[in-house]
């Protein structure tokens, strides 16, 4: 007994020294800086393997937690209304790139529930929530915003489809016309408002690229600067759109050191969804002198690519870093784009007046405190719901259709991570049970469909 009390006492004065650092070091409200580019690959990053030099982004993840499977929607405007959230997107009835108002007016979304805590809000880049100024971006809680109401636009005249939301380039909402790249502009926005709140409030700067989204179309200096060894005019525009987009996010950081803001800043870079191999040079978008050829999107070894509910699709580059509060690492078991939302107003204390119903999850626990992840179902919506998938540990299971018609495929996700071997006719106990779920999870998300 007195060995047992001795052991006891000397866990009790051991057990200061053995929380993570972080447990004294994070501020109360700390800054956090958003970054999502658009269309970007599994594999378009060189951490990945890719084919253009990414070092930013490399340095990022090697001193960061890479989150190994962190999962978006299959397409951009989906995406985006998770992330804003913290919902399932088809509970508001978003499955496709849309330009209609996506989110009831009432909703909660993230940067009004950080300006409750007296936060400051600001996007620049691409909102693609609603492509009207009415439905803009100073609508859900940005103080200030500026960038693309729409999807992508072409790089250098900043116009988005033919059509009503050609015109969609903007400053808190106002129309305007302004020259230069769109990579550095957004850049440039992002990085004088930050100069700006040296000595103020709290903040958080979201900024969704439009890189490396279609059409591509780089400045030389950055073209000339691909590796020598990479042919094709798309592939070597697409390489320098990489390295351009890289090189934006070195000036965000850039500019939160030369601020004094780093070390109080949480900065996650990822995808919006899987790469792409759509044709750079449609005929959606006004002509601009751009490459034609399908655009080099690099998905690999994951199966298929933006638009599906495979993991080419949805499966993302993702890395979380703040220096002297995140240690460097990987993290294995599955997030998803929902779960942020939860994870930030968990950690500044915010408060719901009510409950928000998120489908996501506080990641904080397991991501910084060493709590073991808890098992879930991560559930995906493909566009116009023809698509579903289930991931529930090791399986996951993908659904083609709907009633009767409905065609399914399952996968031993841990073990088969590329998706090449459907396991369905071998496992049919397991294809019923995964079945069930996903008509539950399905019903559920039905039922919950948020209207104005």
């Amino acid at each position: 007994m007195q060995r047992f009390l001795f052991l006891l006492t000397i866990c009790c004065l051991l057990l200061p020294y053995s929380l993570p650092l972080h447990a004294t070091s994070v501020p109360a409200k700390p800054n956090i800086v958003f970054i999502m580019a658009d269309d970007l690959g599994w594999a378009d990053v060189a951490f990945h393997g890719g084919n253009a030099p990414t070092p930013v982004l490399d340095k990022l993840a090697a001193e960061g937690l890479e989150l190994t499977h962190h999962y978006s929607a299959p397409v951009c405007s989906p995406t985006r209304t998770g992330l804003m959230t913290g919902r399932c997107w088809s509970r508001f009835g978003v499955t496709t790139p849309q330009n209609e108002r996506a989110l009831p007016w009432d909703t909660m979304t993230l940067p009004l529930a950080l300006k409750t805590l007296g936060y400051e809000t600001c996007l620049t880049g691409k909102w693609h929530l609603g492509s009207k100024p009415e439905w803009g971006p100073n609508h859900f809680g940005f103080d200030h915003s500026y960038g693309s109401l729409a999807g992508g636009v072409g790089p250098w005249d900043h116009h988005y489809k033919k059509g009503p939301f050609m015109v969609t380039w903007q400053r808190n909402e106002k129309l305007i016309e302004e020259k230069g790249h769109v990579t550095d502009l957004i850049a440039k926005e992002a990085c004088e408002w930050l100069g700006k709140r040296k000595d103020s409030a709290p903040f958080f700067l979201y900024v969704p690229m439009t890189a490396v989204h279609l059409p591509v179309k780089e400045p030389e200096e950055w073209v000339s600067k691909v590796p020598a060894g990479l042919t094709g005019a798309v592939a070597r525009q697409y390489a320098a759109c990489i390295m351009h987009l890289d090189a934006a996010v070195g000036q965000i950081v850039e500019a939160l050191e030369k601020n004094g803001q780093r070390g109080s800043t949480m900065l996650v870079f990822t995808s919006d969804n899987g790469g792409s191999t759509a044709e750079n040079n449609g005929q959606s978008y006004p002509p601009d002198g751009y490459e034609s050829g399908p655009l080099t999107g690099n998905n690999k070894p994951l199966r298929n690519e933006k638009g599906t509910v495979y993991e080419g699709g949805t499966r993302v580059p993702c890395v979380l870093n703040w220096p002297g509060v995140v240690k460097p690492g990987k993290h294995d078991a599955p997030v998803q784009i929902i779960d942020w939302m939860p994870t930030f107003c968990a950690l500044v204390g915010f408060k719901p007046a009510k409950d928000l119903k998120w489908d996501g999850v506080n990641l904080w626990p397991q991501l910084v405190e060493g709590a073991p992840p808890q098992p879930r179902m991560l559930y995906t919506v493909a566009p116009g719901f023809k698509s579903r998938a289930l991931r529930c540990d090791p399986w996951k299971l993908v659904e083609h259709g709907s009633g009767e018609k409905a065609k399914y495929e399952l996968y031993d996700i841990l073990a088969d991570p590329n998706e090449t071997k459907d396991v369905a006719a071998q496992q049919p106990d397991v294809l019923a049970t995964m079945k069930e779920r996903m008509r539950v999870k399905a019903r559920a998300d039905m039922d919950a469909v948020v209207k104005d």
